[in-house]
C-alpha cells in the first residue's frame, strides 16, 4: 500500500516526528512523506509516532487507493490540526473555548468539601495513643481508631454554637480560628459512647467523608440490619456508631486499659499550627459560600454524586501525598507526626503537614475531575469497524444505521444510552457491540469503552482475538489479567514486581491502587492526570482507549469496603462507556452486585451495553432502573437531559427509542412494554429456525426406585451407566468419518455440576468396559488444577475445539498431532473424545461439541451449555445431540426426599423449593425434542409456576433480585440505588460479588533434593512453607487401566523442564511461578491430587 504522512508539528515535536518518518518514507516536503508499506509496517510506524508525541505532535496519515482517490487513515497527536477528512485548514478564526468543568456546576462544592475534609481527616492521630504508637513502632490497633477521634473533634466543633443545626455558625467558628482546645477536649471526651448525631448539612458531609476515608462504615452484626429502611442521610448516619469498623476490641482488658488515652492530647490539637490554620480558615469561609448547593443538593438527591467525588479526590489525595517523602522545609511546630518512614521506621510527616498536603493534592485531583471525563483518549480511524460487515454479518450495519438515525434526532444536549443486545451465539455479538460503542462515540468514529468480561483466561484470548480483527494493536487495546502467570504462559514477557511487602505505620493509604498487570504499549504523558498515578500499570489502566478486563477488576468500583482499589476502576468509568458480556452468566448475589456497577456508570454519566442470547426480561428491566436511577443523578448535576436512549439489538431487527423520565413505575412500564414486544418478535424468528440442538430425557427414575437403600458408591456406579449409555447414543448419531481411516470420530461434552463427581465420571470412564468396537478417550476439565496443566489443557482444547467446517468436512482437530495419533492408533471402528467438565466449560469458551449429556442444575446451565453444540456449525438436525438426566447426581445421592433443595450450588432453588425434582416434570419435553433454544429463558409467562416450572424458577428470582422496586434493606439492590445504604458497606457484606468460601492458595514445587513435587504455600516474604501433610493432600499416581483411555496425557515433571529450559532457570522457580493451585480448604477434609484429575476431596 502506498501512505502520505503529513505533519504540522510544532516545536520539539518536528525533529522528533521527522527522525521516525524519515527511517519509513521518503521526504517529498518539508513536512510531507510518501512511502509504499505494508500494514505491519504501517502499524509500526503508528505506534512509534504515539511513543514520542506530545501536545505538539499531529501527524495524519493517507493511504493512497487509486489515481483519484486516496482515503484518510488517522491522526496521532493533535486531531484539531486537522478536519474529519484530515484536511489541513487554511485559515482560523477565533473564540472563547469552553472551559471543561462550565457545566460541572457543582465542582466548587466537591472541592471545598475534599479540602475541609482532608484538613480535618486524620486530625484524630493526636492524640497521645497514636503518636506514642509511632514512636515505638508498634503494629498493635487503637483501642478507637483514628478516623472516629477526628469525627468526634468535628461534633465537638459544631456542638460549640448555640444552634446545632446551622452550619454558618460552626464554620465561623473555624473562620475565627476560634479554638478554645480545653473546651473541645471535654466536649470529645462527653461524646465518646454516643452516636454522631445533630450535625447540619454541611457537616454530615465532611463527617461521612472523614469517617469512610480508609473503610466504609459496616457493624459486626451484619446479617441483623436486613430489612432495615435507610430514606435518607440523617437515618443512616444515626445508626453507625464506633462499632462500626472504628474499635479493636479483640482483647477487652488490653481495650479498657489505653481506652482513655484515645482522648488524651499532651501535645496539643494542632491549634499552634499556624499553616494549618489558614488552610482551615480559607475553606470554612469557601464552604460557608456553598451552603446553598448543599441545600439543593440534599432536595434533589446530588449529595451522593457530590459524595463520590470528593470522597474519591480525598482518598486519591492521601494516597499520593503519603507516598511522597517527608517536607524537610517544614517547621515542627506542633511535635505531632501523621506517619514513618517504611524504610528507617522513623517519623515521617508532620501531622499538619500531611493535612495540609493531602488537602493540596485532593483540591489537584478535584480541580483535574473534568479532564478525567475528556482527556483520555480513544481509538481512531479503525478500518475494521468502518468499513460494512460481511453478508452474514450485515444486521450489524443495520445497528449502526438505526443508532446512527436516532442519534441525529436528538438535540446537542447529552442523553443517557442503555442497550441490549440478544443476537444468538456465533452471530459476533462482541465484535457488534464494538461498531455500536463507535457509532455511540461523540464524533461517531471513535473508540473508548470497557468490556468487562466473566473469565480471566478468557480475558487474554479476547483481547488477541479483538486486536486481529479491528486492526488495534496493543497501544490501544489493552488487556488485564489477575494473574502475572497468566500473562507470561500466554507468551508475554516477564516483569518485575514493584509491590510493597512492608507497609509503614501511620500510611493505610499508602497501597497499591493496582496489584494485576496490564497489556498495553504505548507511553504515557507525564503532565496532567497522569502526575496524580505513580504506577505505570496505573497509568495504563486509566489511558488506553479500550480495556478487556474480567468484570471483577471493575467491580472494585463498588464492591470495595476498605482501602483505595475503587478509585481507578472508578477514574476509569468517569471516561469510559461500559459492555458487560454474557452478563447473565452471573447468579444470586453477584446479579445484584452488578446491578450497583451499572448504577455507578449512570451516575457517571457514561452508556451501558449488556449482552447475551439469554436475557431474561427482569434482568434487562432492573439494570434499566439502575442505570436510570444513576442517569437522573447525574442529570440534576449537569447539562444534560433526563431521558434515556434505550437499544433493543439481535441479528434480526434493531429498536432504538427514547423513554423520557416520568413517574419511577411509569418509566420502568414504558422500558418494560419496549422490551416485551421486541422479545415477541425475536421469539416468533427463533421458532421459525432449523434446529441445530434436539434433546431427550436420559431416564433415571429406576435408580431412584430400586437402590434407594444401597451405597453412594453403588448409586453413582448406576448413575454413570446411565452416561456412558448415553454417550454411545449421541456419538453413534453425530459423529464424523476420518477419510484416512474410516473411523468414526466425535468430540463430546458431560457436564456436571461439580468437581467431585466431575472427577469420579472420569476416572469410571476411563475404567469400565465399552463395546468391543468403541475406543474413548477422556478428560476431566474443573478449576481446582494447577495452573500450568489448565493452560496445556486449554491451548489444546482451543485449538481442536474452533470448528467451523461446513457440513460433510473434516474438522481441522483430525490434524492436530494427538488427536491423528489416537485416530491413527485406535483398532476400533468408533472413537470417542469425551470431556468430563464443571461449569467452567459454560462461559466463555469458544468451544464447539457434536454432543452433550448434561447434569442439570438450572435451565440456564442447560442453555450455556447447549451453546457449545454444534456453536458455529449451521444445518438442523435429525436426532438429539444433548441428553438430558432426569435427575441431578444430589437427587440422586439423597434418594429425592421431598421438601429437599438440589438444584442450588449451582442453581436457583434458594428460599424457593420446587414441588418435584424430575426433569420430565419440570420442563417441557416435546418442546427441547423439537429445539433447544433459549425461549423458556427470555420470555417470561404471564403467570408463573415457579414451584413446577424449571425456567419460571429462575424469572421468579431474578423478579426478586432485580426487579422488587418496593423492598427496603441494605441487601436489596433498590436499599443501595434509591435508598442510602450506599454510605456503607453493608450492600456489598450481604449480597458480595462472587460469593464464596475463602480460598487456600498453594503450590506445587519441585524439591529439587527429593526429586519430586509437593505442595507448598508461600508465606508473606514469598517463602516456600511445606503444607502438603497439614492440608492432608495425598499425591496419587494414574493406574495403568486410566492411562490407555487418556485423552491428553499431561505431564508436570516434564512440562516444568520444558520451560524451566526455555527460561533459563530452576525447575523448582518454574514450579513457584506457575504451579499455582486455588481451592476452599476444610478442617477434616482429605483431598487427593494427580496431573491427570487434578485436586479433588476424598
Amino acid at each position: 500500500m502506498m501512505v502520505t504522512f503529513i505533519s504540522q508539528c510544532e516545536k520539539k515535536a518536528l525533529k522528533k516526528t521527522r527522525r521516525v518518518l524519515d527511517a519509513f518514507a521518503n521526504r517529498i516536503g518539508d513536512n510531507t512523506w510518501q512511502t509504499v508499506i505494508t500494514q505491519e509496517g504501517l502499524n509500526t510506524v503508528k505506534k512509534m509516532l504515539r511513543q514520542t508525541a506530545s501536545k505538539s505532535t499531529a501527524v495524519s496519515c493517507h493511504w493512497i487507493r487509486s489515481r483519484s482517490r486516496s482515503q484518510f487513515l488517522w491522526v496521532v497527536g493533535n486531531k484539531s490540526k486537522f478536519d474529519e477528512q484530515g484536511m489541513v485548514p487554511v485559515n482560523s478564526t477565533k473564540k472563547v473555548i469552553t472551559q471543561f468543568e462550565n457545566d460541572w456546576h457543582f465542582l466548587p462544592l466537591i472541592k471545598t468539601l475534599s479540602a475541609l475534609a482532608a484538613l480535618m481527616h486524620d486530625w484524630g492521630k493526636a492524640t497521645s495513643l497514636f503518636q506514642e504508637k509511632l514512636k515505638i513502632n508498634s503494629r498493635l490497633g487503637d483501642p478507637i481508631r483514628h478516623e472516629w477521634i477526628s469525627c468526634l473533634i468535628l461534633q465537638a466543633i459544631t456542638q460549640t454554637s448555640s444552634v446545632q443545626e446551622d452550619d454558618a455558625l460552626w464554620l465561623m467558628t473555624l473562620v475565627n480560628g476560634e479554638f478554645d482546645e480545653t473546651r473541645l477536649k471535654n466536649a470529645v471526651k462527653q461524646q465518646q459512647q454516643n452516636h454522631i448525631k445533630h450535625l447540619p448539612p454541611a457537616a454530615k458531609l465532611i463527617y461521612w467523608l472523614i469517617v469512610s476515608h480508609h473503610r466504609m462504615p459496616l457493624p459486626c452484626d451484619k446479617e441483623s440490619w436486613r430489612d432495615e429502611p435507610a430514606p435518607d442521610i440523617d437515618s443512616v448516619l444515626k445508626y453507625i456508631t464506633q462499632d462500626w469498623g472504628y474499635e479493636n476490641r479483640r482483647d477487652e482488658q488490653d481495650y479498657q486499659k489505653r481506652f482513655n488515652a484515645c482522648f488524651e492530647y499532651l501535645d496539643g490539637m494542632l491549634s499552634q499550627s499556624s499553616r494549618w490554620l489558614k488552610q482551615l480558615k480559607k475553606w470554612a469561609q469557601r464552604l460557608q459560600d456553598c451552603l446553598p448547593m448543599i441545600e439543593q443538593s440534599m432536595i434533589d438527591g446530588s449529595y451522593r454524586l457530590i459524595l463520590h467525588h470528593a470522597r474519591l479526590c480525598l482518598m486519591l489525595g492521601d494516597y499520593c501525598y503519603s507516598s511522597k517523602e517527608a517536607d524537610k522545609n517544614w517547621q515542627n511546630t506542633t511535635g505531632l507526626f501523621a506517619n514513618t518512614d517504611r524504610k528507617t521506621k522513623s517519623f515521617k510527616q508532620k501531622l499538619d503537614e500531611h493535612l495540609v498536603g493531602v488537602a493540596k493534592k485532593a483540591l489537584h485531583t478535584a480541580h483535574l475531575l473534568p479532564k478525567f471525563e475528556n482527556e483520555p483518549p480513544a481509538a481512531q480511524g479503525i478500518l475494521a469497524l468502518k468499513k460494512p460487515s460481511p453478508l452474514a454479518f450485515n444486521w450489524q450495519n443495520k445497528v449502526v444505521e438505526k443508532i446512527k438515525a436516532w442519534r441525529k434526532q436528538q438535540d446537542k444536549s447529552k442523553y443517557g444510552f442503555f442497550a441490549v443486545n440478544m443476537a444468538s451465539t456465533g452471530s459476533g455479538k462482541t465484535f457488534a457491540n464494538a461498531k455500536i460503542m463507535r457509532a455511540l462515540s461523540s464524533d461517531g468514529d471513535s473508540l473508548r469503552y470497557i468490556l468487562a468480561l466473566g473469565l480471566r483466561t478468557l480475558t487474554l484470548q479476547t483481547g488477541d482475538e479483538y486486536r486481529d480483527r479491528m486492526g488495534l494493536d496493543n497501544s490501544e487495546l489493552a488487556v488485564l489479567i489477575g494473574s502475572k502467570a497468566i500473562t507470561e504462559l500466554h507468551g508475554q514477557a516477564t516483569q518485575n514486581d514493584d509491590f510493597l511487602n512492608d507497609k509503614p505505620l501511620g500510611s493505610e493509604s499508602f497501597e497499591p491502587l493496582l496489584t494485576e498487570d496490564v497489556d498495553y504499549d504505548c507511553d504515557i504523558p507525564e503532565e496532567g492526570l497522569a502526575t496524580l498515578l505513580k504506577q505505570q500499570r496505573d497509568r495504563q489502566f486509566l489511558y488506553a482507549p479500550v480495556l478487556a478486563c474480567t468484570i471483577d477488576h471493575m467491580m472494585s468500583a463498588t464492591e470495595t469496603k476498605r482501602g483505595g482499589r475503587y478509585i481507578l476502576p472508578s477514574l476509569r468509568l468517569m471516561s469510559s462507556d461500559l459492555v458487560i458480556d454474557e452478563v447473565d452468566d452471573f447468579t444470586g448475589s453477584d446479579l445484584i452486585a452488578i446491578g450497583r456497577l451499572i448504577y455507578l456508570a449512570g451516575i457517571l454519566g457514561r452508556m451501558v451495553v449488556i449482552s447475551s442470547a439469554t436475557i431474561p426480561p427482569d434482568l434487562a428491566e432492573g439494570y434499566f432502573n439502575a442505570y436510570r436511577e444513576g442517569w437522573q443523578i447525574y442529570s440534576q448535576t449537569r447539562d444534560a437531559r433526563s431521558k434515556i436512549g434505550c437499544a433493543w439489538i439481535d441479528e434480526f431487527k434493531t429498536s432504538v427509542t427514547s423513554i423520557e423520565e416520568r413517574q419511577n413505575q411509569d418509566t420502568i412500564a414504558a422500558y418494560r412494554d419496549n422490551h416485551r414486544q421486541f422479545i415477541a418478535k425475536r421469539v416468533k424468528k427463533l421458532a421459525r429456525q432449523s434446529a441445530k440442538r434436539k434433546a431427550d430425557i436420559i431416564e433415571c427414575q429406576s435408580i431412584v426406585e430400586n437402590f434407594e437403600f444401597d451405597s453412594d458408591e453403588t448409586k453413582q456406579r448406576q448413575y454413570f451407566t446411565k452416561v456412558q449409555h448415553a454417550i454411545l447414543d449421541k456419538h453413534q448419531h453425530h459423529h464424523t468419518e476420518d477419510k484416512q481411516t474410516g473411523i468414526n470420530v466425535s468430540f463430546g461434552v458431560v457436564r456436571m455440576a461439580n468437581i467431585a463427581p466431575c472427577v469420579a465420571l472420569s476416572k469410571y470412564l476411563a475404567e469400565c468396559d465399552w463395546p468391543d468396537d468403541v475406543d474413548a478417550k477422556v478428560m476431566a476439565y474443573h478449576s481446582q488444577q494447577v495452573l500450568l496443566l489448565r493452560h496445556e489443557q486449554e491451548k489444546h482444547l482451543d485449538s481442536i475445539l474452533k470448528r467451523k467446517e461446513v457440513a460433510g468436512a473434516e474438522p481441522d482437530a483430525f490434524n492436530n498431532a494427538v488427536i491423528r495419533n489416537h485416530i491413527d492408533s485406535s483398532t476400533s471402528k468408533q472413537l470417542l473424545f469425551v470431556l468430563m467438565a464443571t461449569p467452567v466449560e459454560e462461559i466463555g469458551r469458544d468451544h464447539d461439541f457434536d454432543w452433550a449429556v448434561v447434569e442439570p442444575s438450572s435451565y440456564r446451565s442447560i442453555i450455556q451449555l447447549a451453546g457449545r453444540v454444534r456453536r458455529h456449525r449451521e444445518g438442523e438436525v435429525d436426532h438429539p445431540n444433548i441428553a438430558l438426566l432426569q435427575y441431578n447426581w444430589k437427587t440422586i445421592q439423597s434418594g429425592n426426599q421431598p421438601g429437599k433443595k438440589y438444584f442450588c450450588r449451582p442453581g436457583y432453588e434458594d428460599k424457593q423449593v420446587l414441588e418435584t425434582h424430575d426433569l420430565c416434570e419440570l420442563i417441557d419435553t416435546n418442546a427441547i425434542a423439537q429445539s433447544v433454544n433459549a425461549i423458556p429463558r427470555i420470555q417470561k409467562p404471564m403467570h408463573l409456576n415457579y414451584r413446577n416450572a424449571l425456567a419460571d424458577l429462575e424469572h421468579h428470582v431474578t423478579q426478586i433480585q432485580l426487579a422488587n422496586y418496593t423492598g427496603v434493606g441494605p441487601e436489596k439492590l433498590q436499599g443501595y440505588i434509591a435508598e442510602n445504604w450506599h454510605l456503607t458497606a453493608l450492600p456489598q457484606a450481604l449480597n458480595p460479588f462472587r460469593k464464596s468460601e475463602p480460598t487456600t492458595n498453594v503450590f506445587l514445587m519441585y524439591d529439587q533434593d527429593e526429586e519430586r513435587s509437593l505442595f507448598i504455600e508461600k508465606d508473606e516474604q514469598g517463602h516456600p512453607i511445606d503444607r502438603e501433610n497439614i492440608l492432608q493432600i495425598h499425591q496419587r499416581g494414574i493406574r495403568k487401566s486410566h492411562e490407555k483411555r487418556l485423552w491428553l496425557k499431561r505431564d508436570y515433571g516434564k512440562l516444568l523442564e520444558q520451560y524451566a529450559e526455555q527460561q533459563d532457570c530452576s525447575k523448582k522457580l518454574i514450579s513457584l511461578r506457575y504451579g499455582e493451585l486455588s481451592f476452599v480448604h476444610r478442617e477434616h477434609q482429605e483431598y487427593e491430587y494427580s496431573d491427570q484429575f487434578g485436586l479433588v476431596k476424598v
